[in-house]
């Protein structure tokens, strides 16, 4: 069951949180043939520190499992709790305990179920989650958890009713999530069920769909949250414009009962926002050979920057999107609001859209040039994580067709800057990248190729630096 919470809802907040941004600075005239630039927003401001609080303690999700029943299956020693204080002590930062409407006390998932992963042992808050395995239909542990919870409270109980929505949210998109390998996550899916089971005028709770999902999960990594401030539009393909604290309210869409308490999430979502733009990236922990590094950085300048800007004293991000054919990686994920503009349609008419902090999805044909802070980081690459170092990504005849890690976050090649990994023949079980499945390819972003092996392991040392 504590599983069960990770695999799902917090892959809504990827969908919510995934490349949130300020107004940056406009790209000049001059950008790339096969580039658009995305225009800045006005954006709400907040205040970091309460956002902070509210993303360790606050009830974005309102709902969720009986305290008392989550400590007696999962006891609360946990060492990941961040040090938090009251009820919350021992509980793991994926989880927030709120009193539901009712008062009742609950565990629920948090935004850092997500956004939060370890790397070489260390637990680094904004690094994307690349573990979770969310290839399996996890809707039997709810039944399971249905029946445990009635027959502790009874189901007219208040226990019942603090629990409940977050089994129905659940059941609906169970179904429709699983992922074909382990790593990458679903999060535009579990949009697209949840919203096929919200009215779009009041966000209240419909529960047969009221347009067609369908079946198949366009996968997506989770990029790191220090990226968001630099950007002008939210997601891969710059669907999400308008205002950001709007769009990551719908967080709260797998529980909350109407557009009242979306409202409420909303106002409290310019201080996440506000927190994570004070978020910077882990420094490389090992020896840079500055020389190498500063060959690199003359190779970057002159390949990479126009795309994905200029870093160190003088930093610039030009907020580019890159178009399909341009850029070559897969289509899918950009292709897929296009196919089925139910998506976007019912976000575009729904409550988010309206007033003066409105916000919309807009679909574009391409992705954008992300900025390449902690990229060393990062690991995997491209938007659907099928590319295990950046040594293949700058290379595309290494990159592999089938490709295995430990999901130990330690197993680090700090050669090749990325997972570890083994080349496989087929894909033999979850753990295999399967880079044959439509969505899941890793062609593409072949500008590295034109380099000669010297100018890439420069550039390599210098990506370290950033």
């Amino acid at each position: 069951m504590q599983k069960t919470l990770l695999l799902y809802f917090v892959l809504l907040l990827v969908l919510t949180f995934n490349c949130t941004s300020e107004p940056g600075p406009e790209p000049g005239p001059d950008h790339p043939e096969g580039t658009t630039p995305i225009p800045a927003s006005t954006q709400r401001s907040g205040d970091a520190d309460a956002g902070y609080q509210y993303l360790i303690y606050g009830d974005y999700v309102s709902h969720g499992i009986p305290l008392a029943v989550f400590k007696q299956v999962y006891g609360a020693a946990d060492p990941d709790d961040i040090g938090r204080s009251g009820n919350s002590a021992g509980i793991s930062f994926r989880f927030n305990v709120v009193a539901a409407p009712n008062g009742v006390q609950v565990v629920a998932p948090t935004c850092l179920a997500c956004h939060a992963e370890r790397l070489n042992g260390q637990l680094v808050l904004g690094l994307g989650n690349n573990t979770t395995d969310n290839t399996s239909d996890q809707a039997a542990n709810f039944q399971a958890a249905d029946l445990a919870v009635q027959f502790l409270y009874g189901k007219n109980s208040p226990e019942w009713a603090a629990y409940y929505p977050l089994s129905r949210g659940y059941m609906a998109i169970g179904p429709y999530t699983r992922t074909k390998v382990r790593g990458p996550n679903p999060a535009d899916k579990i949009f697209a069920t949840l919203a096929a089971h919200r009215n779009s005028t009041d966000l209240s709770w419909i529960d047969a769909p009221q347009f067609t999902v369908p079946t198949a999960v366009v996968p997506t990594d989770v990029p790191a949250w220090w990226l968001l401030k630099k950007k002008n539009a939210l997601y891969y393909n710059a669907l999400g414009v308008g205002d950001f604290a709007r769009l990551s309210a719908a967080s709260g869409m797998l529980v909350m009962q109407d557009s009242s308490e979306a409202r409420q999430i909303d106002t409290r979502m310019t201080d996440i926002i506000a927190w994570i733009r004070t978020l910077e990236p882990p420094a490389y922990p090992n020896a840079i050979d500055q020389n190498l590094a500063q060959q690199g950085k003359l190779v970057f300048e002159k390949n990479c920057a126009k795309c994905h800007g200029n870093y160190g004293s003088t930093e610039t991000y030009p907020n580019l999107l890159v178009n399909l054919k341009t850029v070559g990686t897969d289509p899918l994920l950009s292709q897929t609001y296009q196919t089925y503009p139910e998506y976007h349609t019912w976000y575009n008419n729904s409550w988010y859209a309206q007033g003066a902090h409105k916000a919309q999805l807009l679909p574009n044909d391409g992705y954008i040039a992300p900025p390449l802070d902690g990229i060393w980081a990062t690991a995997p690459y491209l938007h659907n994580g099928s590319v295990p170092t950046l040594e293949d990504l700058l290379d595309s005849e290494l990159r592999p067709v089938y490709w295995k890690r430990s999901f130990d976050n330690s197993d680090y090649d700090s050669v090749k800057l990325g997972w570890k990994y083994s080349q496989e023949a087929s894909k033999t079980d979850a753990n295999t990248y399967d880079t044959t499945l439509p969505g899941y390819g890793n062609g593409g972003h072949t500008f590295g190729d034109v380099l000669d092996s010297a100018s890439r392991r420069a550039l390599l040392e210098y990506l370290k630096t950033l």
